[in-house]
């Protein structure tokens, strides 16, 4: 009888997109693409779509489809408000009072949200008592919290912090909560069995096994964040606040001044692309790695 070779079955190798989970873990990483390769993959498409974006709304304006520059300005337009703001030195500031602000308090709301999220994960009693309430205040619009924190704490940032917290820290707390019920019930009877019990099991497996709800947690509460900070600075604004970008916008709203408003919003949508492709991406993507769920993205 004929034999049959399989060696070049099990010798042969695999391509790294094919593995995940511990293949994954196991097999060598593969060799860093050129820049080139990264470029027209991760940079071309956006780019591209930015530019069909501009030529659409430019577009609308050369063929006088909507020719008032009253409701619709140019890009032209756009670019040489910020490019004035630029040079008399303003622009940066307008980002960072708004950027400092809102990064401030992110990180008070995690140092909130994280212990919360923990204690409502880990105890039925306050899960069953403040679970639904941090549900429904996930889902309260955070422009709402605006009027009741400046009648209770004045037009300060105290307030501006107030209002970012009740936005960002139930998302949070929700997303650990999240977390950690997707951990494995065979992950928690190992850290019992080596030790790994109390505050010890807490940080050492199951705060690990939780991250990837965590991360999601954490940037969806980084957008609540900044969208209550934008609303504070719209609805507050004054002039003891310092001028952000929420400010800048209201302010363009009082002139009628619309090149002043797309300048506003086209920044904070900037600074929402920087933040998640500068600090969440790369977390979410070492997260996945870490676990053998993404070997090249």
């Amino acid at each position: 009888m004929a034999s049959t070779d399989t060696s070049a079955d099990t010798s042969a190798p695999r391509d790294g997109n094919d593995l995940a989970g511990l293949d994954a873990l196991e097999t060598p990483q593969p060799i860093r693409r050129p820049f080139t390769h990264t470029l027209k993959e991760k940079v071309a498409p956006p780019a591209l779509a930015i530019a069909l974006v501009l030529a659409l709304w430019q577009g609308l304006i050369s063929f006088h489809i909507a020719d008032d520059p009253g409701k619709l300005p140019s890009p032209g337009a756009v670019w040489d408000v910020a490019h004035q703001a630029w040079l008399e030195g303003e622009l940066l500031g307008y980002i960072w009072t708004s950027v400092s602000r809102g990064l401030s308090g992110f990180l008070l709301a995690l140092l909130l949200g994280t212990p919360l999220g923990l204690l409502v994960a880990r105890l039925t009693f306050l899960r069953a008592a403040i679970g639904p309430i941090l549900s429904g205040l996930q889902s309260l619009p955070s422009v709402a919290w605006v009027p009741p924190a400046v009648i209770w704490l004045g037009l300060n940032n105290s307030m501006m912090y107030a209002v970012i917290l009740l936005g960002a820290v139930p998302s949070i707390a929700n997303g650990l909560v999240s977390g950690v019920d997707q951990v494995p019930p065979l992950f928690l009877r190992a850290g019992r069995t080596m030790g790994a019990t109390g505050l010890r099991g807490t940080w050492h497996v199951v705060l690990p096994a939780a991250l990837p709800g965590y991360v999601a947690g954490l940037k969806q509460g980084w957008a609540f964040a900044w969208r209550s900070l934008m609303a504070a600075e719209i609805i507050a604004s004054f002039p003891d606040l310092g001028l952000g970008l929420g400010q800048l916008l209201e302010n363009g709203r009082n002139a009628s001044d619309m090149a002043m408003v797309f300048e506003a919003i086209l920044l904070i949508l900037l600074v929402g692309i920087a933040i998640d492709l500068l600090v969440f991406s790369p977390l979410e993507r070492w997260v996945l790695r870490s676990r053998g769920l993404l070997v090249r993205r």
